[in-house]
Order: structure tokens, then C-alpha cells, then sequence
């Protein structure tokens, strides 16, 4: 409470401040006067303007004089780092802000014009604005010119546009919004007393208010002739497409200019937030035109399919003033339509309510592909989870307890296993293994079983493969899962190349995972991350920290894990140990002080209102922020795919969004491609993707009319569920069983080009446990076979099977590939006893290789290290100059030495002073000052 109200009194300051020293003195002769302060909100969407002639302008321009002090102070409007740099003095940075409501400042000198903007990784795109030199700061002039004049009508009236005469005369209006109470005094009855509109005079037109946004409709003036080359108006309201004032040709009926509103922010904490704000118009191309005035609001402000996510009181707009001028007039506070970004208006979803065979027919893919039914209700209802066998059968879980966990033995939930027998595209066999199981979320087969996530415990069900039912009572390996939001619980299971189940876990649900019996403190604590469980060692480990609510992830062609999550920008590359952007909280260490951000250069949502207002208005961009599933598909090469290009579902936009990852450092960086299905069904909601031997994809569709999770069992459809199956034309219907073929035909399917047999032949082997006419095969592939890819898969088999002993691994960091060598690293490392041979080895290529991505994963390795093994690595990977704006590689070193600072303050010290990479210094102090604490 105290930190909350120092905030609020922190805010309140600034903007006392912001109003009055944005004129002082440059001629002051105090060496510490602030000649010009500007105070900005900082959040993911932007800076905005706090207080003064800046207030709620989106990254506005800030203006001085040249040799001016000024000082610009930040607030953190949100839980994510922020700070303030500029382009071409990189010198003036301020420090890096952290939690919601942290505050930073930079003073600096005016020399020259600048940009600003936020230096953290993908930040600049959305978060810069302008700095200007001016040789005085403008203000409002009082001259009769600049208070222009009201346009008449043809006996020489002054037309009703300023609305001083209380009423709609001159107006016509449709719709429920401008009724006669429309006009009004400021602030009753459609805004709280504490507003601040700063109408001009007394009245003002709204279409509701704060009080009454539902409400839509149109106010159109009287036709009048344009007699001046200059125009302005008064306007406040939200930055909706829905929400505009036009100015339109009445012998034509075009438009010829339109704004919307300008306000982003559903809980201003200035009351002179909704301030009318002037917006001036060239007139001259229509001088001596008829012209009339519309004003429009076609927004409701609500969002009835979301849930948790309230009303925007701000979807109305308020209109004041409209004058013709003589001379451009200037206002400090100008509202010009670049300076709005807008909230476009409700994708049209031409479907909702279809049965399975009209969903199918109903959605857009492209040329040479189909998608087919395969299974729908009452076959299968709320297939939340499905894996495939090593027949390429389905195994689907029914998700019938959901959204709350039943009492104990009432559990609903189902495993049922799915079969295509002749080809045609449909499951027409179909078995129930087990049920009474209870929230399950999550599947994957393997070594005699099934692997269910069932929130709080992981379950290993064997299977009786002749009946295809249990072999006997579930287990359970690991308790201790959270499921305080059901929606992200454990989920996603997916076998890794290195032979460790993986899963994916959400921030909201808090765990401390081990197994039965463990005590607390022995446990492992769990929210936002990826997690991973070894099948016969039967170890837990969090494979990575951070992000949201991640629902998907997979493996690319490399090995290399990428995860798919929501409400936060989406997809990121999943180094071990790394910790990520997390949409809430805090990681459990507490000296973390950077996340390593997206890989993504983009969004898939539009506006500056955050992702949940761009649900449902976001087709342009990709469909919304909400995804679901992840898949490289590295199937089939007709298919024409990107084998770079991950899938994800988009929850909110009915589409499966295609990013292509592309090498950048020591990581990726991911560009949006062309969304590969658009579903035009309203309820469509896929979450997940799975390849078939044939090389199609199946996929489960919650099918259900509403969008997000609810902890109301009675918003959910309980009856619908679909499997599609997206086929190319030149796929073929295979059989197989890869149970029943030698260990030798196993090795050969690491070189097949469909992945669905590379990762069942190497769990198999695995389960096989190896043997010398394996392990020679294997070799084989990693010395001869030209395609690193084909390596690797080797190399990871070899891996599973016991195949690499210490001298072969000491060997392979010598390999003339990057991806080899980073990934002996990190097989070397997985048992967190790196032998001392291996250990001179990382030091000097820590020192030598050229390769980021090694360097990376040397960074990795380090903390399955013993903390005195690390010290040289840490000192030689810091050194490298090349890696200083390198996403993963600063941050990773730091979580590395984090742990040695306690130890050595004095060495860590040096090695800091000594770095090339950033904030290491700084984050070395920082750790010895909050040690003492």
C-alpha cells in the first residue's frame, strides 16, 4: 500500500511539474536549474504524455530550446523492463525500470534534433518519438484571427457548432447515442465530476460518455460552404475506427478528412485525461464546397466473449467547436491524425455454430491443400489433448472435468484411441482406454505407457498393447502441480531430441513439483515456463523461466526449442536455463534483472490499447493475441513449407498464424508470414497439431462459442469437439507400425524426411537401450552424411542410447558445424558434472569460437556447473565485444556469474569491470548492494 501510494504521489508531482516548468528559464544562471521537463508514461504500446501540453499524446514530440536543460522522467506503467535512450546521443540513457510503477529520468543538454526511444530488445518499434530544436515554444495566440469564426448557413446564422445554444439545432441524429440529452454541460451526466473536459464555452455534444458508451448512432450537421482555408475542432474520446468525426463533400458525399479519438488507456490516473484536444484542417482544395459534419459512433465498448475482460467506457466520442480560420492557428496541444493509433473496427466472421462436416467446408487453405472431418461429437467432445501411437493412431483426451478439478474419484475425463482403417480420411475405429480420469490436460506415449498431466500430478498409465486398455492403476511420477487457473496447468507434451518429455506451464498457477513424499523444501517451484521429465531417470527439472500462458511448443529442424504463449508477444526461442518475459510476477530469483525478450519482430494484434482490446479487430495483423500449439512442420517436402516456419493456432483470430524463424546471433528472429487457414467460424478454437506417417497434420478443435477461459463451468459448450486432418493432394495413406521394425530400420528412419518417424524410431530406440550395431549405424550418419540436420538426429540418438562416451564428445567440440558443437555442449552438460577435461575445452572455446550460438551454449551450460568450474568461462565469454547486442548471450552469462558474486564479490568485480558485454558492471553492484539487504 505504501509503495502504491508513493506512486500515485509520484504521478500526481510530475504533472504539477510537467504543466509549470515546460516554460521555464534557459537563461537561468543555476548549473542545476531544469529549464524543460516532460514526464512520459512508458508501457509495451508506447510512451504517452503525463501533464501538460503533452498529456495523453501517444510518443509525443517533445520540443526545447537549443541549450535548454532538460530533464525527461519515465514512469513504468506496466510489470516489464523500460527505459530511455536517444538515437544519436547514445550517451543520455536512463536506468532500466523494472516493476509497474518505478520511476527513472534522464537531464541532458538541447544540442540538436533526436529521436528517443526505448533501448530494450523490440521495444523501438513501438516506443520512439521525436525530439525537436525550436527556436521558441509555442503557444495558443490571442488573436481575433485565431479565434476564428463560425460557419453560416445561407441568411448569414451562425451555424450551432459550437452547441452554446443547449441544444441539436442544425444537427440531425440517428441511432440511440445523440438523443436530446446529447448536449451537455461539463461534466454531468455523462462523465464523473472529477473529468476535466475543457470544452470550449459552456456546451458540448457526447454519444455517451463515460456513462452511457454503449449507446451508437450519428450526428450529421447542416450543409454550409467552405469560405475559409482553415478549419479546427475540439474532440475527446476512444481511438477506435468506430469513433471518428467527418468532414465530407456534400454534392459527392465523400469524405474528404476523418480523426477518431485519441484515448488508449481504460483507467486514466489524471482526471484531465478526456481533455477536448483542437484539431486543425487545411480547408484551401475545398474552398467554396458544400461540406456537412459527421459525427459517428459505431462501438459499444463491449467485449460480451471475453469474459474477464471489462467494458470500454471509452468507446464514444465528445465533439465541440468547429470554426473556420484565416491563418493556420497552432495549438500546443494538437490533435493530428498521425497521432492516433487506431483500434480497427470487428473482423467479420461470416460463421459460428457449424457442425463438423460445414466447418471443414467452410475454411480457406491454400491452393492444393483440404481439410477433412476425421472426427466430431458425439464421437469426440473437448479434446483438450492428443498424441499419436507408433501406429499413427490417435490417442485423444475428452476434457470433461474442466473447467474445475472434481472431487477426488469423480473425475470425468477420458483417453480414447482413434484409428483411420481404409484411408478415406475419417477415424471410423474408435476405443475408450480409460476413464474417470480427472483435469487432464496433457498426452504423450512412451516406454510402455501413457504420460497424463492431470493437475497436480503427472500420471504413468502402462498399457496392455493386445487390449489396448490398462495394464494396470495409473501412477502417479510427480505431484505437487498448481491448478488455481485450470486454463494453465502442465500441458503440451512433447518427447525432446535429447530424450526428456517436455511441457509447458502458465504463470498464473503457482507448483512445487517432486515427487510423492518430497518434502517443501526439496521441491521445485514452477509457474511461467517449460518443463521437462526424464522417463527413467525420473528427474523434474524447469527446463526454462518465464513468459505467459504458454499452450504450445516444439522442436525445429536444429533441435531447438521455441514456445508459443499469449497476452505478451508471442513465440520465443527456449534456451536451457534461460529466463524470459513474463506477462506477470515475479522469477523466482530475485537478482535476475533482465528477461530475454521475443524473437518476434511483430505482433498479431493492431492499436496501442493492449492485445485484449485488439481481439476480434486484429485479421490485418494476424488474428489476436491469443495462441495455441506450436509445430515445425517438418513433414512432407511437397507440402512446400519453410521447414524454418512454425505454426501456431490464434485463438481469437479463427486462423493458424505461420511465423519463419531466421538466424540472428546467437538466436532467431522471427518475421510474420501469410496465415496458413483461415477457419471463418466465430467457435472455431484449435489447439494443437500433430503429424501423421502419411505427412497430413491432424488437429483438436475445443469447439465451443465461447473464446476464453472461464471459471464457469456454464459458459462452456459441453457437447461439441472436432479432429480435422489437413491433407496436401499429393499425400498417400501409409500403415505402419514401428513397434515391430529392427532396430537397423529404426537408424535408417533418422534420415527420413517426415519427422513423425524420426522421433518415434529414436524414443523406441531409446526404450531399446542401444546396442554396438546401433551405435555404428549411428556414427555413421554423424561422419558421412552431408546435412547437419541428418547429424544431429544421429548424434541425439547416439545420445539416448548411451552411444557417446567422454572421449567421442571431447572430439565432436572440435566439429566443423556450430550446431554439432553447441550441441555436445549441451549433452555433456546434462548431467550437471561436467568432467575437467571437458571444462578446459569450454574455457578455450569460450575464448575462441567463432560462433555465437556455441557461445551461447556455453552460457548455458555454465549453470549445470559446479560454481568453480565456471569463473574462466564466464571471464572469456564476457570479452567478446561482437556479442554485446546479442539478445540471449548478456543476459545468460549474467544468470551464470549471478550465483559467484555471493562468493567472490571482489572477483566478480573485476571480471564486471573488465567486460565488454553490457550491464554486467552494473548488475554485479546491484547484487552485492541487495546481498547486504
Amino acid at each position: 500500500m505504501q509503495s502504491r501510494l508513493f506512486t500515485l504521489y509520484f504521478l500526481s508531482l510530475f504533472i504539477a511539474i510537467a504543466g509549470i516548468s515546460c516554460t521555464g528559464n534557459s537563461d537561468s544562471t543555476d548549473s542545476h536549474q531544469i529549464d524543460r521537463e516532460y514526464v512520459l508514461n512508458a508501457k509495451m504500446v508506447g510512451y504517452t504524455g503525463v501533464g501538460g501540453d503533452i498529456d495523453g499524446q501517444h510518443n509525443p514530440i517533445l520540443r526545447a530550446k537549443k541549450g535548454e536543460r532538460v530533464k525527461i522522467s519515465l514512469i513504468n506503467g506496466e510489470l516489464m523492463a523500460h527505459d530511455i535512450t536517444f538515437e544519436k546521443q547514445s550517451d543520455i540513457k536512463s536506468e532500466t525500470m523494472l516493476e509497474e510503477g518505478d520511476t527513472t529520468s534522464i537531464i541532458f543538454m538541447a544540442t540538436e534534433d533526436d529521436t528517443y526511444y526505448c533501448s530494450l530488445p523490440n521495444h523501438k518499434q513501438s516506443m520512439h518519438g521525436d525530439f525537436k530544436i525550436v527556436d521558441q515554444i509555442e503557444a495558443v495566440a490571442a488573436t481575433e484571427d485565431n479565434w476564428g469564426s463560425s460557419p453560416r448557413n445561407a441568411d448569414g446564422r451562425p451555424l450551432n457548432f459550437g452547441f452554446e445554444r443547449a441544444s441539436l439545432q442544425d444537427w440531425k441524429a440517428t441511432g440511440d447515442a445523440f438523443g436530446p440529452n446529447a448536449v451537455a454541460f461539463d461534466p454531468r451526466p455523462w462523465y464523473p465530476d472529477s473529468m476535466v473536459l475543457k470544452q470550449a464555452g459552456d456546451y458540448y455534444v457526447t454519444s455517451g460518455g463515460t456513462s452511457n458508451y454503449k449507446a451508437k448512432g450519428t450526428l450529421t450537421s447542416t450543409s454550409f460552404n467552405v469560405t475559409h482555408p482553415w478549419a479546427s475542432f475540439r474532440i475527446t474520446g476512444g481511438a477506435m475506427e468506430g469513433l471518428r468525426v467527418e468532414l465530407v463533400d456534400a454534392k459527392t458525399d465523400t469524405v474528404i478528412f476523418k480523426i477518431s479519438g485519441y484515448i488508449n488507456d481504460s483507467n486514466p490516473g489524471n482526471p484531465e485525461h478526456a481533455a477536448f484536444r483542437p484539431v486543425v484542417v487545411d480547408m484551401t482544395p475545398h474552398k467554396n464546397k458544400e461540406i456537412y459534419i459527421r459525427v459517428v459512433d459505431e462501438e459499444t465498448g463491449m467485449m460480451p466473449e471475453i469474459p474477464y475482460v471489462g467494458d470500454n467506457p471509452w468507446a464514444h466520442i465528445s465533439f465541440d467547436d468547429f470554426r473556420f480560420h484565416t491563418k493556420r492557428p497552432t495549438y500546443p496541444n494538437e490533435l493530428r491524425p498521425d497521432d492516433v493509433i487506431i483500434l480497427p473496427p470487428r473482423d467479420p466472421v461470416p460463421h459460428a455454430g457449424l457442425s463438423g462436416k460445414e466447418a471443414a467446408e467452410a475454411m480457406d487453405v491454400p491452393e492444393g491443400f483440404k481439410i477433412t472431418l476425421a472426427a466430431a461429437e458425439p464421437d469426440v467432445v473437448r479434446p483438450i489433448a492428443f498424441t499419436l501411437d507408433d501406429r499413427g493412431r490417435l490417442w485423444v483426451v475428452e476434457a470433461h472435468t474442466y473447467p474445475v478439478r472434481a472431487a477426488e474419484g469423480q473425475g470425468k475425463d477420458r483417453i480414447l484411441i482413434f484409428e483411420d482403417t481404409d484411408g478415406d480420411g475419417t477415424l471410423d475405429s474408435r476405443k475408450v482406454f480409460i476413464e474417470q480420469l480427472n483435469l487432464v490436460s496433457g498426452i504423450a506415449l512412451g516406454f510402455g505407457g501413457v504420460w497424463v498431466g492431470a493437475a497436480p500430478n503427472l500420471l504413468y498409465i502402462p498399457i496392455d498393447q493386445e487390449k489396448d486398455l490398462p495394464a494396470g492403476k495409473p501412477q502417479v511420477m510427480l505431484d505437487g502441480f498448481g491448478y488455481e487457473d485450470t486454463h494453465e496447468v502442465l500441458n503440451t507434451f512433447r518427447w525432446g531430441p535429447d530424450g526428456w518429455l517436455y511441457g509447458t506451464h502458465g504463470v498464473f498457477t503457482h507448483s512445487n513439483v517432486g515427487k510423492p513424499g518430497t518434502p517443501d523444501d526439496e521441491r521445485t517451484k514452477l509457474n511461467a515456463g517449460v518443463w521437462r521429465y526424464h522417463p527413467t531417470k525420473h528427474e523434474f527439472e524447469v527446463f526454462a523461466h518465464g513468459t505467459s500462458n504458454p499452450w504450445g511448443v516444439d522442436f525445429n529442424d536444429y533441435g531447438h526449442a521455441f514456445a508459443t504463449v499469449c497476452v505478451i508477444p508471442h513465440l520465443y526461442h527456449i534456451v536451457p536455463g534461460g529466463r524470459y518475459l513474463r506477462q506477470a510476477g515475479a522469477h523466482f530469483n530475485a537478482y535476475t534483472y533482465g528477461d530475454i525478450n521475443t524473437i518476434a519482430d511483430h505482433v498479431h494484434w493492431l492499436g496501442d490499447q493492449g492485445p485484449h482490446a485488439g481481439n476480434f479487430r486484429s485479421a490485418a495483423a494476424g488474428g489476436g493475441h491469443a495462441h495455441a500449439g506450436a509445430m515445425f512442420y517438418l513433414g512432407n517436402k511437397h507440402w512446400g513449407i519453410d521447414r524454418n516456419a512454425i505454426f501456431m493456432n490464434n485463438i481469437n483470430g479463427f486462423r493458424v498464424n505461420m511465423d519463419v524463424t531466421e538466424r540472428s546471433g546467437s538466436g532467431y528472429v522471427a518475421h510474420h508470414g501469410k496465415d496458413f487457414i483461415l477457419n471463418n467460424d466465430f467457435w472455431s478454437q484449435w489447439l494443437n497439431f500433430q503429424i501423421a506417417p502419411s505427412g497430413s497434420v491432424y488437429v483438436n478443435d475445443w469447439y465451443d462459442k465461447n473464446q476464453c477461459h472461464s471459471p464457469n463451468p456454464d459458459v462452456h459448450d459441453k457437447t461439441l469437439g472436432r479432429i480435422f486432418k489437413i491433407s496436401h493432394e499429393k499425400d498417400q495413406w501409409v500403415t505402419v507400425d514401428l513397434g515391430k521394425k529392427t532396430d537397423a530400420e529404426l537408424v535408417a528412419y533418422q534420415l527420413h524426411e517426415n519427422e513423425f518417424y524420426v522421433v518415434h524410431s529414436r524414443r523406441l530406440l531409446q526404450e531399446r537401450g542401444g546396442n554396438a550395431e546401433v551405435h555404428a549405424g549411428l556414427w555413421k550418419i554423424v561422419n558421412d552424411n552431408p546435412d547437419v540436420t541428418r547429424k544431429l538426429r544421429a548424434l541425439w540418438a547416439l545420445h539416448v542410447t548411451g552411444g557417446i562416451n567422454e572421449e567421442q564428445a571431447e572430439r565432436l567440440l572440435d566439429h566443423a558445424d556450430e550446431y554439432v558443437r553447441s550441441w555436445v555442449i549441451q549433452l555433456i552438460a546434462e548431467d550437471k558434472t561436467v568432467p575437467a577435461g571437458a571444462q578446459r575445452r569450454f574455457e578455450s572455446m569460450a575464448k575462441r569460437d567463432t560462433s555465437a550460438l556455441v557461445r551461447l551454449y556455453l552460457a548455458s551450460a555454465l549453470q549445470r556447473m559446479a560454481p568453480d568450474q565456471r569463473w574462466e568461462i564466464v571471464k572469456n565469454l564476457s570479452m567478446h565485444e561482437e556479442d554485446a547486442a546479442d539478445q540471449n548471450i548478456p543476459l545468460m552469462v549474467w544468470y551464470a556469474l549471478e550465483p559467484l558474486v555471493a562468493e567472490d564479490a571482489e572477483r566478480a568485480t573485476e571480471l564486471a569491470k573488465n567486460s565488454k558485454l553490457p550491464n554486467l558492471q552494473e548488475f554485479v553492484s546491484r547484487r552485492i548492494a541487495d546481498g547486504k539487504k
